[in-house]
């Protein structure tokens, strides 16, 4: 039976200790203060495993690729794989000579995560890590996290192309996921804008958050937004001539599909006139807020909305439906400590759609946008001239 979609890229083991609530963040990160925790939960993480996984649960059928060590880390990633399927350890590499990569997430309830991440093994991974023919039979390739790889953009995204490129030659529908680079690391000085002139051409449906983008794409407005927030989170700053202009950008530069995650605001979507996905994809301009649930940690929720959006498309479902899916399994993902844990079977989420989910922030309407009760979300000004 072949797979339907691959997933390559960053893998990682998550360690995720338990906070309680009404702590203060201010408070918690003061130098020379011992803090006291609770237990620590091991997960999987990474672009590969939570976007993978969640696929996976979703009911698609998934192939992973990445490599991690031949250390303990790695033992217990390809374990945490296992218990959710045999089978699908068969695409990751071992490498006796490196490191298994660790993200320390430190969930607070009521704030977003913060993340020390160590890139590890990612750092090798390069396009020959993928052969052209362990892509036979997928109808689409999602690619995630290059910042956090190092050979992957070195030579202004050399080898980042290259995989892209190669994919897209097969004939499949290609995604990107991006992170959002370390502020003490190299990557910091790469020219993202060139990078990404080279790559997007290569990219059907480009998925990064608006932090991601802007810091990206826009840097000075990056900078100011992040000052008026006193270096805390930006969301709420953003509006949406913001990502408008953005998205714009991104497919200005050769992308199908633009989709940018706006945090608790939700998930934004604008597309090019290209016929790609069909003639229901042209033009469109939506924004779909969240489902009201019970947060309890939001380490790796955008991985999994993207899990929701590609499923959406594998089933070659319109954009309305495809964007509440994807929102719907962002809001399962974060009912759980880790990223996958509370993700259900894909009937089980729609389920849930058509039981009438409370929305966020419906009152909060982004500007130039109309409620559009027929799709159940935001209808943007591309929308509105359909």
């Amino acid at each position: 039976m072949s797979e339907e979609v691959v997933l390559a890229g960053h893998i990682a083991l998550d360690i995720l200790p338990a906070i309680q609530e009404g702590v203060s963040f201010k408070d918690f990160f003061v130098p020379g203060r011992l803090q006291q925790v609770g237990p620590a939960h091991l997960a999987t993480g990474g672009c590969v495993l939570n976007t993978g996984l969640a696929l996976h649960k979703l009911g698609m059928k998934t192939r992973m690729m990445g490599k991690v060590g031949n250390d303990e880390f790695g033992q217990s990633i390809l374990n945490l794989i296992r218990r959710e399927g045999p089978s699908l350890t068969q695409y990751i590499r071992v490498d006796p000579e490196s490191q298994s990569s660790y993200t320390l997430a430190l969930n607070i309830p009521g704030y977003d995560r913060v993340l020390l991440n160590f890139p590890g093994i990612n750092d090798t991974f390069h396009a020959e890590d993928i052969e052209p023919d362990s892509l036979s039979g997928a109808r689409l390739f999602h690619f995630g996290y290059p910042p956090l790889m190092k050979r992957m953009i070195d030579n202004d995204g050399e080898e980042l192309v290259t995989l892209m490129k190669t994919a897209k030659s097969k004939g499949l529908i290609t995604s990107l996921d991006m992170s959002m680079p370390g502020s003490t690391s190299d990557v910091t000085k790469v020219d993202w804008r060139k990078l990404m002139t080279r790559t997007l051409p290569h990219v059907d449906i480009f998925l990064p958050s608006i932090e991601e983008i802007l810091f990206m794409f826009e840097p000075e407005t990056y900078q100011k937004l992040l000052k008026e927030s006193e270096n805390e989170e930006i969301i709420g700053l953003i509006t949406s001539d913001i990502i408008s202009r953005v998205a714009d950008q991104i497919l200005a530069l050769g992308s199908t599909v633009a989709v940018i995650k706006v945090g608790h605001k939700g998930l934004y979507l604008k597309t090019s006139s290209r016929k790609l996905l069909g003639n229901e994809w042209i033009k469109r301009e939506l924004w779909a807020p969240c489902y009201k649930t019970k947060v309890v940690g939001t380490t790796g929720s955008g991985d999994c909305t993207i899990a929701g959006f590609l499923a959406g498309i594998l089933k070659q479902l319109p954009p309305d439906q495809v964007l509440n899916s994807a929102v719907a399994v962002g809001a399962c993902s974060v009912e759980s400590n880790d990223a996958t844990g509370a993700i259900v079977p894909w009937e089980q989420v729609q389920q849930r759609i058509r039981s009438g989910w409370e929305r966020l922030n419906l009152q909060d309407r982004p500007g130039g946008f109309i409620w559009s009760d027929n799709l159940q979300l935001w209808a943007g000004s591309n929308e509105q001239e359909r």
